[in-house]
Parts: structure tokens; sequence; C-alpha cells
């Protein structure tokens, strides 16, 4: 079965992306693309969501299995395709900006790599799914729709890829991404890195390096972003609290050390914040 909707291209486009096309191909042994270099203009991502394709890069052949991508930047010379015996299931689009959307997809990190695998694949499948029948349903009608429905895809594919290392990513980057919650559920508890690591069965310094790898952001970052979302909920809910009562329940037995790391983060203390967004 294929599901495809291709878009015009508009001239001084003034949205920060666009898509260019927009499909879904379900076990199409035949399904094969090839692209000289500078043949295609735009961003192309194809996403196997079962099944099995492949893509070359640079001679050489990559199997793509489910959660897995391919991302191509303009003007890239392109091979992919599809398993005979195990037909992919492929979710793509392909998509234009301005020099901001080269930017920002650079500014994180992904020109490096062109293989990628999900981590929450069903939340890009659900997105992709949405910009499909909103291209399949209105076309070309509602532009503006169009835009922000491939900013979500892009932006949920860049929250949640991790670059294919040997065309495999870790198990360990994975046991991190696992550890989230709980790291949220008990961030207001004293941090201790040790224990943290202990829990993937890697060094204090490799976990830190695979945290970085998997989040862009260090442990701690981490924990002091869970603590602040607390207590700034904690200063709307519980009016009759003190600040001192606030940031120690959030982590920061010291009020000075917690009004500055809110300050950082909120560009105001927690005192002006609770008198500005209370009720």
């Amino acid at each position: 079965m294929k599901r495809q909707s291709l878009l015009l291209t508009l001239p001084n486009m003034p949205y920060f992306c666009m898509p260019e096309s927009v499909g879904n191909y379900r076990f199409d042994p035949e399904h094969s693309t090839t692209r000289e270099a500078g043949a295609l203009n735009n961003f192309n991502i194809h996403y196997c969501v079962s099944g099995k394709g492949y893509a070359e890069i640079d001679g050489v052949v990559h199997e793509l299995r489910a959660g897995e991508a391919v991302l191509y930047f303009p003007l890239q010379k392109q091979r992919y395709y599809s398993s005979q015996d195990e037909p992919w299931d492929v979710r793509w689009f392909h998509f234009y900006g301005g020099t901001g959307l080269r930017d920002y997809l650079i500014e994180q990190g992904f020109h490096k790599s062109p293989l990628w695998k999900l981590r929450q694949p069903q939340i890009w499948e659900q997105a992709h799914e949405e910009l499909l029948h909103e291209a399949e349903t209105h076309r070309m009608l509602r532009p503006a729709q169009l835009s922000m429905l491939t900013y979500m895809l892009l932006t949920v594919f860049v929250e949640h890829a991790s670059a294919l290392q040997g065309n495999k990513t870790g198990t360990s980057s994975e046991r991190i991404m696992e550890l989230l919650p709980l790291m949220q559920q008990e961030a207001v508890k004293p941090f201790i890195l040790e224990e943290w690591a202990d829990r993937v069965g890697v060094t204090p310094y490799y976990f830190c390096k695979l945290f970085r790898s998997a989040t862009r952001m260090t442990p701690m970052d981490f924990i002091t972003r869970c603590r602040l979302q607390a207590a700034k909920q904690w200063l709307l809910e519980r009016k009759d609290d003190n600040i001192g009562q606030i940031a120690e329940e959030a982590g920061y037995p010291s009020v000075s050390y917690f009004n500055k790391r809110f300050m950082e983060h909120e560009g105001m203390t927690p005192t002006a914040y609770r008198r500005l967004f209370g009720v």
C-alpha cells in the first residue's frame, strides 16, 4: 500500500520549515530510490516502522530495522531501498526551509551522522500520521498548519533520535533513557552520581558521557530542571509555605543557592515568580 502527498514548493517561503512531500509505503519490496549528488534540494528522512530496509552511505550498505532512520541533507547523494524478503513499512517526508533550518540541524549535531534510532518511535509515528493526514486532506489550503506539523515532526525527531554507532545504538544509552522517569521522580532527593551509574553498570565518568549523548545535557542539569519544575508548581499551589520550606523540599537546603539556580533558569527570584504568576 502506498500513501503519498506531493506539495507545492513555496517561493520566498515565510515559514521556518515546510513539507515538500510526505508518505507511507507499506510492505513494498520493490521500493528503491537512487539520487545523484545535487539532484534533490530538500532534507529527507526515511524511517522504518517495521520490516527491513537499506541505506547506502559512501559505498557502505547499512541495514535499517524498526525505529531506525536515515536523514539526508539537501544535495546529498541518496540510495535507499526495501528488503525483498522482509519489506519495510517506511514513513518518509521531504522538507525545506531557509538557512535557519540548516543551522538548527547542524547546531543539534545532525550533520554528523546520516543514521539514527528513535528512542520513543510511537511519538514520531503519530506526529508523522498527523502531517500525512493534513497533506492528504487539505493539500496546500492550510500552509501554516502544514508548517506547524512539519516543525512538530522535526522537533520530535531531534528530541528522540540518537546516532547509530556502528549501525546499532548501545544498550547502555537505552538504559539511560529508561532511568529518566525514575530520576525525575527522585530528583528532590540528594543526587549521588555513583549510585545512578551503578544502576546502568558503568563508571560515573561513562555514565555522564552516555547521559550527555542520550539527552544533550548533564545528569545534574536534568536533576536541576526537575527540581525547579517541582518548585515552580509548589510556589503557586502552596501559597502559605515560605520559600525556605519549598527550597528544602525541592532538594535545596540552602535558600540562597536555590534563589541563585532559580534566577539562572527563570530570570527572576522565586518570590517574584510567585507574585507574578500566583492567582
